[in-house]
């Protein structure tokens, strides 16, 4: 039987992070989701700190850029410079439609960059078609093995 996926949010907007939630929920996805708020917290979550220390390595991340603490493409650059997380693939979902911000971020390796639509119906079909492609199509690497 395989292990389901677990997806970290990275998410600082708790309607943003509820609405994904129940998008996955009602579409039926088969994946545990754990959600952070700021950019220390997924850090911690990352590497297993603090209260984090029994979690599982995510199998993907789903990163706003505009965070609190330390911002999603502070993120972004540590997770693919530490060689036992850069094969996680990180999802950047953020309102920034600077096109400064998606070159850099596919610069610092992110899987891809989705900009959040501010319209309801729009914002549910984009998180449908992330679990579509993500969650039906995509071939995951093996855990991590952090120290």
């Amino acid at each position: 039987m395989a292990q389901r996926l677990l997806l970290l949010l990275v998410e600082d907007s708790r309607a943003d992070a509820r609405l994904i939630m129940e998008v996955f929920k009602e579409e039926k996805v088969d994946v545990d989701i754990e959600v952070v708020r700021d950019g220390e917290q997924a850090m911690d979550f990352l590497y297993k700190r603090g209260s984090f220390s029994n979690v599982a390595t995510p199998n993907l991340i789903l990163l706003d850029l505009n965070l609190p603490k330390k911002d999603g493409r502070e993120v972004l650059e540590e997770v693919k410079k530490n060689t036992e997380l850069s094969s996680i693939p990180i999802i950047i979902l953020t309102t920034s439609q600077s096109e400064e911000d998606v070159i850099k971020s596919y610069k610092l390796h992110a899987s891809c960059y989705v900009t959040k639509p501010i319209d309801l119906e729009h914002f549910v079909k984009v998180i449908r078609s992330l679990d579509e492609f993500w969650f039906s199509a995509v071939k995951f690497p093996p855990e991590p093995r952090l120290c």
